[in-house]
């Protein structure tokens, strides 16, 4: 896991809290700067088996934020976006609710997410509007990458 408020390459965590009281309690991420998001969109896999990905962005960077259960997050920095190589180093991240914190991957990375617990929801958010997702869009099978093959096949 990276560590809280960490930069390494272009991946950071940013690290949030909980305040408590009677009244209950609210989950906070103060340091997440939101100027630059145009949306955001909401993912919920239908079941802990399914792994949704490889999809990358040359121009747009994520944030990513669980609000319920847990997601195993692989990144992946595209190498050559005509034809990535296969062998390219993988990191998982697993972020869940008890992380609070949000996740955030600049522009060259490519993701592959599966749900840990059923009922999970990742909160996604994006710098550019929807009009400019289809211009920015690359997909590859979950297999894609070699590191991933073991785990697609369920080697």
């Amino acid at each position: 896991m990276l560590n809280h408020n960490n930069k390494r390459n272009t991946v950071e965590t940013i690290k949030g809290g909980v305040a408590k009281d009677a009244r209950g309690q609210i989950r906070f991420v103060n340091d997440f700067d939101m100027s630059l998001v145009k949306r955001f969109y909401i993912i919920k896999n239908g079941d802990t088996e399914l792994i949704r990905g490889w999809r990358a962005h040359r121009i747009e960077q994520r944030w990513f934020y669980v609000l319920s259960g847990s997601f195993e997050v692989k990144i992946v920095k595209i190498d050559n976006w005509a034809n990535p190589s296969k062998d390219l180093p993988i990191e998982t991240l697993n972020l869940s609710t008890e992380n609070l914190e949000v996740l955030h991957l600049q522009v060259g990375y490519g993701t592959a997410l599966r749900a840990l617990e059923d009922n999970s929801e990742l909160l996604v958010f994006a710098d550019h509007g929807i009009e400019h997702a289809s211009l920015d869009d690359y997909t590859w099978p979950v297999d894609y990458f070699v590191e991933m093959r073991d785990i697609s096949l369920g080697l």
